[in-house]
């Protein structure tokens, strides 16, 4: 008598869980749990900024787990434990893929950046004023548009002119950078016409990128074909598996064929890296 009721009162007990773990589930938003996790990834691209040891050891689980789940499924449990220990480089490559696409873009933002303010000094504005009037003018987009409003706070702020752009400057990393702050620096120290130097830098830089570009176009062939004869025998392992399951645990099962596999990942990997060191168009 006494187990059919507390088997009830178990049960009860149960829906009223069930209920409570799904308002906590729904207060949770899992998606929104889930961006601000990758939310590090994005701002590296958009804002530049470096994630936090947290911050990375969270991307780093994350990406574990769905390296993990994809390596299962497709060739096994081995599989995918070997490609959840690669999270960590994944993360750390992708990071620094992100931070060199926001460079690219604040380095290419240095022609409008230079115009623009070379329109406000023109315009009657002082260095310091014509950066904030560029800032708030929106007239520079992307990453350059952005670190421009930072740099606007910093001067509304109290900051001193030289440490902001000396800030940007080192953020940047960049010779377009460098020259565009030296050209101010030298015009605020030494005097003369700062519009007309802007503008000149301003066409240097995009002589500059100009020519950055022709030469991506004139190796992206060589590039893309590196790429994708590095990649056959992988494609080729994966057909095999697809088409006769079990051909990658056979030809792991044997010792000779592990090192012969062991000995094409090392020359592979070292071959696509020197392919990529040899295919760079960023100076260095």
């Amino acid at each position: 008598m006494i187990a059919p009721l507390l088997a009830g009162l178990a049960a009860a007990a149960a829906v009223g869980g069930c209920w409570e773990g799904l308002a906590i589930v729904e207060q949770a938003a899992p998606t929104r749990v889930l961006a601000r996790a990758v939310a590090p990834l994005r701002l590296a691209g958009r804002a530049g900024r470096e994630p936090t040891a947290p911050e990375r050891r969270r991307l780093a689980v994350l990406g574990a787990l769905a390296l993990l789940a994809a390596g299962w499924m497709a060739a096994g449990a081995a599989a995918g434990v070997a490609l959840g220990a690669c999270a960590p480089a994944v993360v750390g490559h992708l990071l620094a893929a992100r931070r060199r696409r926001w460079r690219r873009g604040l380095a290419d933002g240095v022609p409008a950046v230079a115009r623009a303010l070379a329109d406000a000094l023109t315009g009657g504005h002082s260095v310091r004023g014509g950066l904030a009037e560029v800032a708030h003018a929106d007239a520079v987009p992307g990453p350059a548009g952005l670190e421009l409003c930072a740099a606007a706070r910093a001067l509304a702020l109290g900051r001193p002119t030289d440490d902001v752009l000396e800030a940007l400057r080192r953020r940047a990393a960049d010779p377009a950078w460098d020259t565009l702050v030296a050209a101010i620096g030298l015009q605020r120290h030494a005097g003369g016409d700062l519009a007309a130097l802007l503008r000149s830098v301003a066409a240097s830089a995009e002589h500059a990128r100009r020519v950055e570009s022709d030469a991506r176009g004139l190796t992206a062939q060589a590039r893309a074909t590196a790429r994708m004869v590095g990649g056959l025998p992988f494609v080729g392992l994966a057909l095999a598996e697809l088409v006769a399951p079990g051909t990658l645990g056979a030809l792991l099962g044997d010792p000779r064929s592990r090192l012969l596999v062991a000995a094409a990942l090392v020359v592979g990997g070292g071959g696509a890296a020197v392919v990529a060191r040899l295919a760079r168009t960023e100076p260095r």
